[in-house]
């Protein structure tokens, strides 16, 4: 009997876009873009079953094989870290993530001692300072707007993700430096990506070949 290929998305914008892939290339993708609770769709046809859950649970999933595939921004893999394949880059969801803080510190930024960095990517953060500017730092991790921390004094700096760097500029604050360009990934499990190669390549391939005609087009 034919197992399901198990796939999972990030609920919201993230899934409506990666639900277009799939049903480009024929798998059913159901009710990924209404206002439905349900939690899982299944294509009997294809043997594929979607699964809708949080952003970060997206690499858990994989990781731990409840999902042989999975779509995420790159900002979350960065941030959890886990043990999967990458295997396409698939161009939407697109921005940065930076250091920012207000412009009036940009250039003596450097030589500030005890510096404190609110965030709501902590991993990425002191990945960032450990390694690239090989200092130590205080993160601060938030939940809701990073931009107000240096605005009330909680921090010097942010480490978050810009689009258009519109709120940034209404808050007086300024990108620093980019750390990493963010956009939709397609993971895959690792034992996966063994036992069933045949039917992810084809879908991997499948879905390579749609980005290119949409890029052709759209060029």
């Amino acid at each position: 009997m034919t197992r399901y290929i198990n796939i999972a998305l990030a609920k919201g914008r993230l899934a409506e876009l990666s639900a277009g892939l799939f049903r480009d290339i024929g798998i059913f993708c159901g009710d990924v873009d209404d206002d439905s609770r349900k939690l899982i769709i299944s294509d009997e046809e294809n043997k594929v079953r979607l699964f809708l859950v949080k952003p970060g649970d997206v690499p858990v999933y994989v990781e731990y094989g409840a999902a042989d595939i999975g779509i995420a921004g790159r900002d979350t893999l960065l941030e959890e870290g886990r043990n999967v394949y990458e295997v396409l880059d698939l161009g939407f969801g697109a921005c940065r993530m930076v250091l920012a803080g207000p412009g009036a510190i940009k250039d003596s930024f450097s030589l500030m001692s005890n510096k404190r960095v609110a965030t709501k990517y902590p991993r990425i953060a002191r990945e960032y300072f450990d390694h690239k500017m090989k200092e130590s730092v205080e993160i601060i991790k938030l939940s809701g707007s990073v931009e107000l921390a240096p605005l009330t004094g909680l921090s010097d700096v942010i480490v978050d993700i810009v689009e258009s760097g519109k709120t940034l500029k209404e808050n007086g604050l300024e990108v620093f430096e980019t750390i990493a360009s963010i956009s939709a990934r397609m993971i895959v499990n690792r034992v996966s990506m063994k036992m069933e190669s045949d039917r992810i390549n084809k879908i991997i391939a499948d879905i390579r070949q749609m980005l290119a005609e949409r890029n052709k087009t759209a060029g």
